[in-house]
């Protein structure tokens, strides 16, 4: 079986679950089950529910991870709505990857990279709203906030702008047609691709990312589990800010307004402890064996309520 998706930080991840030895283990993204398949080599008596919002990577995971069948629960869906219906099973772990896999960067019909001839983008395949839409048919000024926001872009009104005017002669059609275009008029001095930041913020927006981050985090706090370890792997500086954020929320235990001068919320509310003060980061191998990998960060929590 051809293997199209490095899992990266792979043998960190191993490395936060190893003493878990029984229960289960959610893999809120399971993309193409590198993860799950390296905790479910690590321990036997590990079972996994893997969910993904993208069927193919459902379909994919099922025929790598049939070795292990009897030990893995399959959901397709977003894990803030399915999640509720495990929330009796003795969960042990947590594991997002938050990034996109290298099959949907790499699948032509995807629309997700530079040099695709469709413009899609979409993770989960079944949802109306496209790359397509937003780049033809969002205001001037909705494109300016998501390439401001969402791509961090120093030159977003000029990117927003360019757009708009383009596609008043000609609608985008196309991937390879948009990045040719944005790079036509863009300069980068980093060694990667002028468009990058404009697809990602694009990406952002179809998907809703940053939201459903914060929702699969607030459902994790929510499920109300005893003793749990939680480990997210993020790939740019929103997401990473948001997990950052939320484990040092879980860890506070005085929840007052910060201008109250005794605390009155009983000074009880911590849910565990943060891990990983700092990110972990891929080493210079992985990096130059999986370029893809060097963005990425790893952050952990013990979730401990005693």
């Amino acid at each position: 079986m051809q293997i199209p998706h490095k899992s990266v930080l792979l043998k960190e991840t191993i490395e936060v679950f190893q003493n878990i030895h029984e229960g289960y283990i959610v893999d809120c993204t399971v993309g193409y089950g590198g993860h799950s398949e390296a905790i479910l080599k690590q321990n036997d008596h590990i079972k996994m529910i893997c969910i993904d919002r993208d069927s193919q990577a459902i379909e994919f995971s099922k025929r790598r991870l049939k070795p292990f069948e009897d030990r893995v629960v399959f959901v397709q869906g977003r894990f803030a709505q399915v999640i509720n219906r495990y929330k009796d099973f003795p969960i042990k772990g947590v594991l997002a990857d938050i990034g996109v896999s290298s099959l949907q960067l790499d699948s032509n019909e995807r629309g997700f990279g530079f040099n695709s001839n469709t413009l899609d983008m979409r993770m989960d395949s079944s949802q109306s709203l496209s790359a397509k839409d937003v780049i033809n048919y969002y205001s001037l000024e909705k494109l300016e906030n998501i390439f401001k926001e969402y791509g961090e872009i120093r030159e977003y009104k000029k990117v927003a702008s360019l757009i708009v005017n383009r596609r008043e002669k000609k609608l985008f059609e196309s991937s390879i047609e948009f990045s040719n275009f944005i790079a036509k008029h863009l300069t980068n001095r980093k060694k990667i691709h002028p468009a990058t930041l404009v697809f990602q913020a694009i990406r952002i927006e179809v998907n809703n990312e940053l939201e459903e981050l914060k929702k699969l985090l607030d459902s994790i706090q929510n499920l109300h589990i005893h003793k749990c370890l939680v480990a997210i792997i993020s790939f740019h500086s929103l997401e990473d800010k948001i997990v950052k954020q939320t484990f040092k929320r879980w860890q506070k235990s005085c929840v007052c307004d910060e201008n109250v001068l005794k605390c009155v919320c009983g000074n009880n509310h911590s849910i565990g402890k943060v891990l990983t003060k700092k990110p972990i980061v891929p080493k210079g191998e992985e990096i130059e064996n999986n370029p893809r990998s060097r963005s990425s960060k790893l952050r952990v929590f013990k979730i401990d309520r005693g």
